[in-house]
């Protein structure tokens, strides 16, 4: 399966010197991305620092993947090198700065990782203005559809058959157990890269000891999906002091297995300033289906944002709305950090019309707000034609971001 970050990737080297760095969840499909990306050039080279020789060959220093590359050749064309995981090498900083520095107009570079590359900041100097950062998400509705999209931030609605809507919602947005739709496999995939993300990148990456309790912890966020975040009611459930909880959770968050979206409070009277919410990449993963269904939204609109953001559109941001007298959005996407449009999910198109849209758009001044059932049918029209608060199918909102 082709993604669209593909097209993106050979549009970047196209038109710019820097690196690309991608960075995102594991099994999300970044090797795949680097692999297919390779294809696309004459001659190319893959280093993984999970690879013995290629280890060997990155702490050789540059000079000695250069001369895996024949960079110092006469070629018709610049040749492709790719990093996985290197951000496991405690010195990889140094490293990119020393090979982009030498060999910028000669190679282009990609970078890719696991864990969030801009917090596993080693000691040397900075790749400030080396590089462009993306996030690899998972599939969304809009990226199940394939369509050619355009640069516009919104595109045009499109259907999404039935069995792909509901591989999404029960397998999630990973795309080997998305592709595969079988229980049984989903079932040995979550249990796997859950061991692994909560055993294996968090020794090698941390100096964590406490890995039982963060195991609860990561499960026990998990059960809280969509609600105020209370770490001092997540240190009494794991036996852990406040500051341990907050540590670990931003741990957590670096290593992708959930995201955090915080308040807006600016022109909402008496609202929320510091609460956040918690979500999980993996959305396969909520058992209560209120909560999946909010938590399904709320990645298709982190996804929609970072890309807007990655891809130089604008500051987009993603926060929720909420204030002391317990009235409540789900999400506001900002744009240029003024409030775009507002997004309140429901699990049945029965539901009533919220009367916190209306309020909040009124206060934040929101060009659109909109309900979104995730049992509603697919309908053909536009839901950003609409201002006024509408209750809007969720497959057709979220076929329109990308």
């Amino acid at each position: 399966m082709q993604r669209h970050y593909l097209r993106e990737a050979r549009k970047h080297f196209r038109e710019n010197r820097q690196m690309l760095f991608v960075s995102g969840p594991r099994q999300v499909g970044k090797t795949t991305l680097a692999r297919q990306l390779s294809n696309t050039f004459a001659l190319s080279d893959y280093f993984n620092w999970d690879n013995q020789a290629h280890r060997t060959a990155i702490l050789h220093g540059p000079e000695s993947v250069a001369e895996r590359l024949e960079l110092d050749r006469l070629l018709a064309e610049k040749p492709f090198c790719a990093f996985d995981e290197l951000h496991k090498y405690r010195g990889w900083r140094d490293f990119l700065k020393g090979f982009f520095d030498v060999y910028e107009n000669q190679v282009h570079i990609l970078m890719t990782g696991s864990a969030r590359l801009d917090v596993f900041k080693r000691a040397g100097d900075s790749l400030l203005g080396r590089y462009f950062p993306y996030v690899l998400h998972p599939l969304s509705v809009a990226e199940c559809l394939e369509p050619e999209r355009e640069d516009s931030l919104i595109s045009p609605p499109e259907r999404i058959d039935e069995d792909r809507w509901r591989a999404l919602w029960r397998y999630g947005g990973f795309p080997e157990p998305f592709l595969k739709a079988d229980d049984r496999f989903h079932t040995r995939w979550k249990n796997l890269r859950t061991e692994q993300l909560l055993r294996e990148d968090l020794r090698d990456l941390t100096r964590i000891q406490e890995l039982g309790q963060v195991e609860t912890l990561a499960l026990n966020l998990s059960r809280h999906v969509g609600q105020l975040t209370s770490y001092s009611k997540l240190a009494r459930e794991i036996r852990a002091s406040i500051d341990s909880v907050r540590r670990w959770i931003a741990v957590l968050e670096s290593l992708y297995l959930c995201f955090s979206v915080r308040p807006w409070h600016r022109n909402v009277t008496r609202g929320l300033r510091k609460e956040p919410k918690f979500y999980l990449w993996d959305w396969s993963q909520v058992q209560e289906p209120g909560a999946r269904a909010e938590n399904l939204v709320a990645a298709a609109l982190l996804k929609a944002v970072h890309w807007w953001t990655q891809s130089g559109q604008g500051d987009f941001g993603l926060y929720f709305v909420r204030d002391k007298q317990k009235r409540e959005v789900d999400f506001l996407v900002t744009r240029d950090r003024q409030p775009w449009f507002m997004a309140e999910v429901k699990t049945s198109g029965k539901s009533r019309l919220s009367h916190s849209l209306a309020l909040f758009q009124s206060q934040t001044g929101a060009e659109h707000a909109f309900q979104l059932a995730m049992d509603l049918d697919y309908v053909e029209a536009d839901c950003f034609e609409h201002k006024n608060p509408i209750i809007v199918p969720a497959r057709t909102f979220l076929s329109q971001l990308i």
